[in-house]
């Protein structure tokens, strides 16, 4: 009688097996639906193949397309093998490399042959087609165990030198494998689906090419990276595809360009123009998020740009951050005739790329007793990062920026009712902004880190307890737990914005540290006389202004809630001898408060409305000469069909009160 297994399902039933049955078997045994359905398992916890044998007690749970996140990464996977065959199917000589999956798809790095040169664009229609010839081909999908040693001698066999080179570096005494799909094969760890046939040969689409290093080095050769997007069905892959759509027509560069908002240029790698009209929405940010700090309790700073290397070196940041860091020497000395030399023995500065230690060092300014604390330290701090030119983009990635920064410096006993306090009034400036859904995330502690296991157990506890106190910590708010995610010093909350088209946005944060305190010597004197380390508590709302307004762009597509818009109304003429009327709705409404502007041109009232509808503008105040006897206006609201007519009073009336910031519309 063969060895038995005992396998338990997700409702707690087990069955007893044979030695090496696979997930496969036991979805057969429970039903041919099942079997079908199947897509790979899930054996205490890990994500395997469906034929591969379990030779232990286990718990298993079937993957099916109802699990999404873990089904899309598999069919993504083996979409890249996919890519990978076709191919070399179609251009013999090509080696591969690499291709994992990513959020919304794949990619694989080929090095292509002399005779074809670098893939185009012009390459993709042909390689989807043999693509979807390997999936009707239904190739099973099976794991090999393999040596290093045979996997070197079968890379070198077929010309695959890179392939070779990264298996020569693999350890030996490893389990190595391979996944073999007819006569096609790459070294993976898996898993896969159990074979080429589970994918829809109709959801997956090439998108682009471009070049990249070799293992990223740019020592290295170039290689062609080929992307795609990859989903479980063709409806899943259309409204990917309406979603990109969508996302380009909001494209916060685009629309800042049509509106006149921001410009880049080389000449500030990283760094943005802003125009009028755009730093009137980066003001009103700005003064909106200014009353719900003061209102919040929480007291306003400035610090430096520039500080000694040794500040760094002192808080940490030198050694985990000096890449990143904008670095400059104490004193510039001069040569013989003036020219200014760099010298390496000069002390070193380095512009701030965080506010954080600067706030430790006012902090430290004075006695602080236990009865002043908790300390509310807020900073619109312009910070400085070295970002690589590759990953610059438009707002949402840029060089310089300021955040909206604040650091609670609090007991122990406070900590939590100070981070439920942070997460509800988070929670009331994301609604105001126009964004009801977000998602929580607790980053959890990364492997390279300061402070003891201790000190993580109780700071990552601390912010479970303070979520659990607002009713956050349920699936509605996306509750999550991310591990090896947190910063050096600190586990952090992360708040994952949902905007109009179903994208996510990372931007607020709220971390607990005992690292920076200890290491800038912060104290306060206890009730009991002693002296005491605060905890300090990094947050952030918006993340920084640069990037929330870009996001905030594309998510109302330019079309802001008027307390927002760099022009609220232009008072258009439809004829020349409206022109006075026009001037003087216009100052009524300027002396209202509201920004406003007037359009006079001989043009057509039809080219205007379409030139500012364009702009965004978000109400057309059209005047003609009837409107001119009458004391009137017909007002146009941006994405509305028809006009309202109002008196002049009744539109500054109306227009004033739907231009009060939601803050102080409440009162």
């Amino acid at each position: 009688m063969s060895e038995m297994i005992r396998i338990t399902l997700p409702d707690g039933s087990a069955r007893e097996v044979a030695l090496g049955t696979t997930a496969g078997d036991i979805a057969a045994a429970i039903g041919p639906g099942l079997a079908k359905a199947a897509l790979a398992a899930k054996v205490n916890g890990e994500v395997r193949d469906l034929n591969r044998p379990i030779d232990y007690d286990a718990e298993l749970a079937l993957i099916t397309a109802r699990d999404e996140a873990d089904a899309l990464e598999l069919v993504r996977h083996d979409y890249a093998h996919v890519l990978a065959e076709a191919v070399q199917n179609l251009f013999p000589g090509t080696q591969i490399t690499f291709g994992p999956a990513t959020e919304d798809g794949f990619y694989y790095d080929f090095a292509p042959s002399a005779e074809h040169g670098p893939f185009t664009e012009e390459d993709l229609p042909a390689i989807e087609e043999e693509m979807r010839r390997v999936i009707a081909r239904d190739e099973k999908l099976v794991r090999e165990v393999w040596t290093r040693d045979q996997l070197i001698q079968h890379f070198r066999a077929h010309g695959e030198t890179f392939k070779a080179e990264w298996a020569g570096e693999l350890p030996e005494g490893e389990e190595l494998t391979v996944y073999r799909q007819g006569e096609w094969l790459d070294m993976c760890r898996g898993p896969h689906l159990a074979s080429t046939g589970k994918l829809d040969p109709q959801a997956f689409k090439l998108t682009r090419v471009s070049g990249a290093y070799w293992r990223g080095d740019q020592k290295n050769a170039m290689l062609s990276r080929i992307y795609g997007t990859g989903w479980l069905n063709k409806k899943q892959l259309q409204e990917h595809l309406t979603r990109l759509e969508e996302a380009a027509k909001r494209d916060h560069r685009k629309i800042g360009q049509e509106m006149d908002l921001f410009h880049l240029q080389p000449e500030a790698q990283g760094s943005i123009f802003w125009h009028p009209k755009g730093y009137i929405i980066w003001r009103q940010l700005e003064a909106y998020m200014r009353r719900r700090l003061d209102a919040a309790g929480y007291r306003e700073v400035k610090t430096p740009q520039l500080m000694d290397a040794r500040q760094w070196e002192q808080s940490g940041h030198w050694g985990k951050y000096r890449e990143n860091m904008f670095v400059v020497p104490d004193e510039i000395p001069g040569t013989e005739d003036d020219a200014p030399i760099l010298s390496g023995d000069a002390d070193m500065m380095a512009l701030k790329p965080m506010n954080c230690p600067a706030h430790v060092l006012i902090f430290r300014q004075g006695i602080k007793s236990y009865r002043d604390l908790p300390i509310r330290m807020a900073e619109f701090g312009c910070c400085h990062r070295n970002e690589p030119h590759g990953a610059l983009h438009g707002l949402m990635r840029v060089r310089q920026f300021t955040q909206d920064d604040a650091h609670i410096f609090c007991r122990e006993d406070q900590l939590i009712e100070e981070v439920a306090l942070f997460c509800d009034l988070l929670d009331s400036v994301y609604k105001d902004l126009g964004f009801p859904d977000y998602a929580i995330k607790l980053a959890l502690r990364p492997d390279k880190r300061f402070g003891s296991d201790a000190m993580w157990d109780w700071s990552e506890q601390s912010l479970r307890d303070a979520v659990a106190v607002t009713g956050r910590n349920t699936p509605e708010f996306g509750w999550e737990e991310l591990p090896g995610e947190g910063a050096f010093y600190a586990p952090k909350l992360e708040f994952h914005l949902t905007d109009a088209i179903g994208r996510t946005w990372q931007v607020g944060t709220m971390q607990t540290d005992t690292v920076l305190p200890e290491r800038l010597d912060a104290s306060y004197v206890g009730e009991d006389g002693n002296r005491h380390r605060p905890v300090m508590l990094h947050r952030a709302i918006l993340g920084s202004f640069e990037r929330f307004i870009g996001i905030l762009i594309e998510h109302y597509a330019g079309r802001f809630p008027l307390w927002l818009a760099p022009v609220q109304a232009v008072v258009a003429t439809i004829v020349s001898d409206a022109d006075d009327y026009a001037q003087q709705v216009l100052d009524a409404l300027q002396k209202a408060g509201i920004r406003a502007e007037a359009d006079l041109r001989n043009e057509k009232i039809n080219y205007k409305v379409r030139e500012h509808s364009l702009a965004k503008v978000p109400h057309l105040l059209v005047v003609g000469k009837r409107e001119a006897e009458e004391g009137k206006v017909a007002i146009r609201t941006l994405g509305q069909e028809g006009q309202r007519i109002m008196t002049l009073d009744e539109a500054v009336a109306w227009l004033s009160a739907e231009a009060v910031p939601p803050d102080l519309r409440r009162g």
